[in-house]
């Protein structure tokens, strides 16, 4: 597969008015891409697209993930605004640090709701656009994915669900042309991060950040996401040291890929279920 070139392809980040979200937006600017940036904070995501340059390379969309209406018509906006939709970006996303003795279901749900469905929704609102572009996917995960804290078991299990979610959305659209990703970042600095970690449970949970629990910084998480969208990669571990704790699971994967399922038999399958 090509390598994805950045330069005018136009990109969609949702939760984009984040620390992660502006990050990268600025780094792929400066890549020469043009951005449709969707967020919740609809003041926000306009100012950040100002920031960006004039409506012709950034445009801001007021969106909920937990919408899929909404998104889709964010989604239909921007490629009509555009011209096209050459790569998405789901990053929107929520922790909690809550023990199931404590943890509501409204909580549990939200937690769940954005982070898995809202990913799920996001590429399905892109799907039709990212299929005529022959682009890429990416979903922000987590370390989460692989490692599973205690007090974090919807944040968890949304990070492993996304993981799965991107490998088999990944095996199922591979002949034709739209490659899927997922980045696993341990904590960095942001507000989420600093809402498990710096309070005295998540101190004493995650050993005061330090060991394997030390956190990475927001820079690298972008130095390493941007490479691995124009590589079409995978998955990124970040920081790299941290891929022996993955590399077990993403090993098996890749071989369930190869071995059980065939292109070929993908193909039979899909056009088995249209009719």
């Amino acid at each position: 597969m090509a390598k994805l070139d950045l330069a005018d392809a136009v990109v969609v980040i949702t939760g984009s008015s984040g620390e992660l979200g502006r990050g990268l937006a600025w780094a792929l600017s400066e890549r020469g891409a043009r951005l449709a940036l969707m967020d919740l904070d609809e003041d926000a995501v306009t100012t950040q697209a100002r920031a960006l340059g004039n409506p012709e390379r950034a445009r801001g969309w007021s969106v909920d993930v937990r919408s899929m209406s909404a998104l889709q018509n964010a989604m239909d906006a921007a490629a009509a605004h555009f011209g096209r939709i050459d790569v998405v970006i789901a990053n929107a996303g929520v922790a909690t640090l809550e023990p199931l003795a404590t943890q509501t279901p409204r909580s549990f749900e939200r937690v769940i709701d954005i982070n898995v469905n809202g990913v799920f929704r996001t590429f399905k609102a892109a799907h039709p656009h990212v299929t005529a572009s022959r682009g890429h996917l990416l979903a922000i995960a987590s370390m989460a994915s692989f490692f599973h804290s205690p007090m974090q078991g919807a944040y968890a299990a949304s990070k492993a669900a996304v993981w799965a979610l991107c490998d088999s959305i990944r095996v199922e659209l591979r002949h034709t042309g739209v490659t899927v990703g997922s980045i696993h970042p341990t904590f960095f600095k942001t507000p989420l991060a600093d809402g498990l970690t710096e309070n005295a449970a998540g101190r004493t949970l995650y050993n005061g950040n330090r060991g394997l629990f030390r956190k990475t910084t927001l820079g690298a998480v972008v130095e390493a996401t941007v490479p691995a969208i124009e590589r079409r990669a995978e998955t990124a571990i970040i920081p790299r040291q941290h891929r022996i704790i993955a590399s077990w699971p993403m090993l098996m994967r890749r071989l369930t890929d190869r071995i059980l399922f065939r292109d070929s038999a993908i193909a039979k399958a899909m056009s088995e279920l249209e009719h």
